[in-house]
């Protein structure tokens, strides 16, 4: 059975620092995409981040570039999101998400989702 579980959410000023965890396990690693996705209030659900967990391929959404850092850690079937100079339009729910063999930035595309953790920035 498929798990993700996110962690490391909160409430921080803005300029300042998160870590976001999602602990996998179910998965056949070597074959998925891990993406963080996030859902602001009253807009759509978008794109952050992913990494292949084989090559550790990395892409980000522009609004997040230079400021997010995507990494995972093997041994601990882990993938954490590192958010640097965060901003108050960062805050949202975020998920991570899985998705086998295909490299994709589309929500919809992806099977398997965690529970989400709330990060509020405030100015």
């Amino acid at each position: 059975q498929v798990q993700l579980v996110e962690s490391g959410g909160g409430l921080v000023q803005a300029g300042g620092s998160l870590r976001l965890s999602c602990a996998a396990s179910g998965l056949p690693f070597g074959s998925y995409t891990i993406a963080w996705f996030r859902h602001p209030p009253g807009m759509e659900r978008e794109f952050v981040a992913l990494i292949t967990w084989s090559s550790g391929s990395t892409d980000y959404a522009d609004a997040v570039k230079g400021r997010f850092t995507i990494s995972r850690n093997n041994a601990k079937n882990t993938v954490y999101l590192q958010m640097n100079s965060l901003k108050p339009e960062d805050t949202a729910i975020y998920y991570c998400a899985a998705k086998a063999y295909v490299l994709t930035t589309r929500p919809r595309d992806y099977d398997y989702w965690g529970q989400g953790t709330q990060v509020t920035v405030s100015s």
